[in-house]
């Protein structure tokens, strides 16, 4: 197996890897547009560029520094839209673009490391290496294993919250779990589609199935 992907090209390699995103983008990105978190994902994926400055920085793996930042930012998003204070979209606007130029400052003041912030900021699918692979396809096992696990919870807490209470459904532990795996996607995905586009990967095709399917499964599927 090892020797089999040492043997792909680059072009391979992209289309393996683009692959396992999609296949993550389909049912994400559908729950994504139900629950009307665009916006938070646009602030996850912002923070992305903050984790890739501290790996850098403090000379440790990139996915460890992205998975580290993202499930930080997610929780970070998930406690402060509960409060009363300030409204959830000024919150999510605070933090999507402190977090996006505290990155781009950290980038640029790295010292003997060149960091090429378009690809980044755009993506570079075709700079993807077994290493990019072998995260991606990790994350897709864990997430499909936790989206066919919750999958009906998760559709009862985003149709109704309040009666999926009622009905006996976890629906913190639901919330968190998306939160989750959304963060874990978001960090191995954006080397492939970068800061600026990774929301746009996730919402537009889940808006485009969204007139085409007749269930949520067939919408799931029609968006990968």
């Amino acid at each position: 197996m090892i020797d089999w992907l040492q043997s792909l090209d680059f072009v391979q390699r992209a289309l393996m890897a683009g692959i396992g995103i999609s296949i993550l983008a389909g049912p994400l990105g559908s729950l994504m547009l139900w629950r009307r978190m665009a916006y938070f994902g646009d602030t996850l994926a912002h923070s992305t560029l903050l984790g890739i400055s501290l790996a850098l920085l403090l000379h440790i793996n990139i996915y460890a520094g992205l998975i580290t930042v993202c499930l930080l930012v997610a929780f970070l998003l998930a406690g402060l839209t509960k409060q009363k204070w300030l409204a959830s979209d000024a919150i999510l606007g605070i933090l999507s673009h402190s977090t996006l130029a505290i990155g781009l400052i950290a980038a640029t003041a790295i010292r003997g490391v060149r960091v090429d912030l378009l690809s980044y900021l755009y993506g570079d699918i075709l700079s993807v290496n077994l290493q990019d692979i072998a995260w991606i396809y990790l994350v897709m096992t864990i997430v499909l294993l936790l989206l066919r696990y919750l999958w009906r919870w998760l559709l009862s807490a985003t149709i109704d919250s309040d009666l999926a209470r009622v009905e006996g459904v976890p629906v913190e532990f639901t919330s968190w779990s998306l939160i989750i795996m959304l963060a874990l996607v978001f960090a191995v995905a954006i080397k492939l589609v970068g800061v600026l586009l990774i929301t746009a990967l996730l919402i537009i095709p889940a808006s485009a199935a969204r007139k085409l399917a007749q269930t949520p499964e067939v919408m799931v599927v029609t968006a990968s």
